[in-house]
């Protein structure tokens, strides 16, 4: 098949698909993907590119989503994890559809790295941000839960959204992951009734319990700034947090895989908003329509993010792009920022060549800094190696 494809390529006009991730520090995807283009027009400049830019769910999830599906960007005040105050990023796009980070609203970079503190940090931002989306009168949200700066469970989230959690005084609890050891009641009586109407479909890439040795505590806490003691207590309270929607709700969220995704958010979405949790990557491929894509008669697939090494099999873009590619026998190059250990993994699922965008001994600096040129060249050199080999 692979002939098939190199033979086309000699007699023919080259239909190509560009669709990577973003390169983190320097390069939004759909940036990756215009420099891109530019590199492989300065060798095949009659080529049909396609540019799809893809994420795996979390960074870049709402730029990718809606520039593909051809929506705009919206931008609206939430809460931040400490309390202050933000402008978070959202897509809408055809159908009524939202697109939305939660990293946005409740992100660990949200937080300069001495004040970053779980036992306070909420999700109230990121129940805002769905409300805003509620607003703009979407009945389809997706959202993508990577990169949380919390561990409260989605309470915050659930708070915005009308739900009251109550201590045994009938006060609303604090706000964070140790609030919720207050929590005696919940009632859902004021939850905005938008969402049961609404379709709440989550990005998320762990499979991680709510709690417990591998939950959300013990496995995220630490890097968002949680000793040992808290992780503790973290986790105690995420155990409490589940025993009660249990009782009040009626909905055992404890052992769902992924409900531990972004300090417990997966949980609260699942609770709180009937959110169906799935793998990023799939979940993005699917909504994008990339089987009808990659069946229309590709010759070659372009694809690459920041760093590829052998962890990049498990719900990265450029191996599970390549593995539904090598389905309809489209080769596949990766362009990436490095090239790590355990990379030639990568050749045994779907990748057929990877291409770094250093051009020899680069500092992380000047690489961050000239990473747009640097993926232009990059593209050039494979494309030049590409007719190079079909004409041999």
């Amino acid at each position: 098949m692979i002939f098939y494809h190199t033979e086309r390529m000699c007699n023919e006009l080259m239909r190509i698909l560009i669709a990577p991730d973003s390169f983190k520090e320097s390069l939004t995807a759909v940036q990756v993907a215009e420099h891109m283009a530019a590199g492989v027009r300065q060798v095949y400049p009659e080529a049909v590119i396609r540019k799809v830019p893809l994420s795996d769910g979390g960074e870049g999830l709402t730029e990718s989503l809606t520039s593909a599906m051809g929506g705009v960007i919206k931008y609206c005040p939430v809460t931040d994890p400490c309390g202050g105050k933000v402008s978070a990023a959202y897509g809408v796009v055809e159908n009524h559809t939202a697109i939305i980070e939660m990293a946005q609203a409740s992100g660990l970079e949200l937080v300069p790295r001495g004040k970053r503190n779980p036992m306070i940090a909420t999700t109230f931002g990121t129940g805002e941000l769905i409300k805003a989306a509620l607003d703009q009168g979407c009945r389809t949200i997706i959202i993508g839960i990577g990169g949380s700066a919390t561990n409260d469970g989605g309470a915050g989230m659930a708070q915005a959204l009308g739900a009251r959690l109550l201590d045994n005084s009938g006060r609303e609890i604090s706000w964070g992951g140790a609030g919720l050891l207050q929590l005696e009641h919940i009632d859902v009586t004021g939850l905005d009734p938008r969402l049961a109407e609404t379709e709440v479909r989550v990005a998320c890439d762990v499979t991680n319990p709510l709690y417990g040795p591998q939950g959300a505590s013990y496995i995220y806490g630490p890097q968002k700034g949680a000793s040992a003691d808290m992780v503790r207590t973290l986790d105690r309270a995420l155990q409490h947090w589940a025993k009660v929607i249990k009782r009040d709700l009626g909905i055992d969220v404890a052992g769902v895989p992924g409900a531990g995704a972004a300090g417990g958010l997966g949980a609260g979405l699942l609770a709180f908003a009937g959110g169906k949790l799935q793998p990023g990557l799939e979940l993005v491929m699917d909504i994008l329509h990339m089987e009808e894509i990659l069946a229309s008669g590709l010759d070659l697939v372009i694809t690459g993010e920041g760093s590829i090494n052998g962890q990049s099999l498990y719900g990265k873009v450029p191996v599970g792009l390549a593995r539904r590619a090598k389905q309809y026998g489209i080769p596949v190059i990766a362009i990436v920022g490095s090239i790590g250990p355990g990379a030639g993994a990568v050749y045994q699922h779907g990748i057929d060549a990877l291409v770094s965008i250093a051009p020899g001994p680069i500092t992380l600096d000047e690489s961050l800094s000239r990473a747009g040129e640097l993926v232009r060249e990059a593209a050039q050199t494979a494309l030049r190696l590409l007719r190079i080999g079909k004409n041999v």
